[in-house]
């Protein structure tokens, strides 16, 4: 398996360093539109099986171009999803297997933004599901933590531990703190915005996938490992589009623990027209506005030594257990800053969704995933993931997972 990685930002970087210590590759090539910022991290990797380069990601033939140059198998897409689609593309054209953590954008329909679905996440790369299915080909979509693991969980506790799923219920929470900072967001603020500005996505058996209002259906959730209670809100994110193609699940739902103060400075970032990706002429530059925001705040992959707390991943499921019995369940990940800190030199957000692609890579590359045409981790069996990913070191990843039956969640008065 020979290995591009196309962005050498938080999760790039994160994954490169937790590929250092495994051996079921050749050679990994790690790309960016800036060359010295893969040159540094293979520099400090100090591994011979790691080598930088320089890719234009908005241009699928630039990547095209690199694949072949490095007769790469396999691309891991670790930018903004922006760049989706021309990544997308490009593998497909080099003869690619192709990874990402997130996927192609959606767009609110035009007129009712909150009432009528427009263009789905994904639904520009599910639209070429037929090409890679002839050509034989696997696009793995979605397979960072959110979306990515969580799905994995999805798909175990169909296969595992319910007979009849009610709800699959994405819930993320973190008591992350970043010292000398008011705020400091510890992902892409340009994806951030993205998700949690669009209109959320619900999916219910009989209706389909439907809208609602950003921030909408606040609740409580108690986070496991000391977190405590978070409250949540319902935000765009690709479970909703994925689950529901591999499972039975009767209802799928992803919310997010924002706290106030996030969702104050996203409304502001709204109202002043902050987050629009669409340039402004600025005494003669055309810039983005959210790509002022984005290059105002800290770079989330700096931010490591001045973090404190632990993130956690997980989906809660209710419905039928396998003795007919009603259960309610939440299957998590926890990862601690200190730890990804000291193992991995990396913070824990994106260091927890830079070890899914990896461990996936792992498993196509032993054979033990395979398939073709546009998939997501639903579509694959869930126990070798989750077996490998707790495993200790060596043999596996050393991060084990938790499961906890669950009371349902509090909703807010809010």
């Amino acid at each position: 398996m020979r290995i591009l990685i196309i962005g050498a930002g938080g999760v790039g970087s994160a994954a490169a360093r937790i590929l250092r210590r495994r051996d079921f590759f050749e050679t990994v090539v790690i790309a960016d539109y800036d060359p010295a910022r893969p040159q540094a991290l293979v520099d400090e990797l100090g591994d011979e099986r790691f080598a930088a380069a320089q890719v234009d990601a908005s241009n699928a033939e630039s990547v095209a171009s690199l694949l072949r140059e490095h007769s790469a198998t396999h691309v891991l897409n670790a930018v903004d999803p922006r760049f989706v689609m021309p990544i997308f593309d490009g593998a497909f054209a080099a003869g690619a297997t192709y990874l990402d953590m997130a996927m192609s954008l959606s767009q609110r329909h035009p007129d009712r933004p909150y009432e009528e679905v427009g263009v789905k996440l994904g639904d520009a790369q599910f639209a070429k599901e037929q090409e890679w299915q002839d050509a034989g080909r696997l696009a793995l979509v979605g397979i960072g933590v959110e979306p990515g693991l969580s799905d994995v969980f999805a798909r175990y506790a169909e296969d595992e531990l319910f007979d009849e799923i009610d709800e699959l219920g994405v819930r993320d929470g973190a008591n992350l703190v970043v010292a000398g900072h008011d705020f400091a967001p510890s992902f892409s603020i340009w994806t951030t915005i993205e998700e949690c500005l669009n209109p959320p996505v619900i999916y219910e058996e009989g209706k389909g996938w439907y809208v609602t209002e950003p921030f909408s259906e606040p609740e409580v959730f108690d986070f496991p490992d000391g977190i405590g209670p978070v409250e949540c809100v319902n935000v765009e994110h690709e479970e909703v589009l994925l689950m529901p193609r591999w499972t039975k699940a009767k209802r799928v739902t992803f919310k997010y623990g924002l706290g106030d103060e996030f969702i104050e400075v996203l409304r502001v970032l709204n109202k002043l027209g902050l987050d629009k990706t669409d340039p402004l002429n600025v005494k003669g530059v055309q810039v983005s506005p959210r790509d002022v925001v984005a290059a105002a705040l800290p770079d989330p992959a700096t931010l490591g030594d001045k973090m404190s707390g632990k993130t956690c991943a997980g989906v809660w499921v209710t419905g039928t257990g396998k003795d007919g019995q009603p259960r309610s369940t939440y299957l998590y990940h926890v990862a601690d800053n200190e730890q990804t800190m000291r193992e991995d030199s990396s913070q824990a957000v994106v260091w927890q969704t830079a070890i899914n692609p990896v461990i996936a890579l792992e498993l196509l590359a032993r054979g033990t995933w395979s398939g073709t045409g546009v998939l997501g981790p639903e579509a694959f069996d869930a126990k070798p993931f989750l077996d490998l990913l707790a495993a200790p070191k060596p043999e596996g990843y050393g991060s084990p997972w938790g499961m906890r039956e669950q009371p349902h969640p509090v909703p807010s008065e809010a």
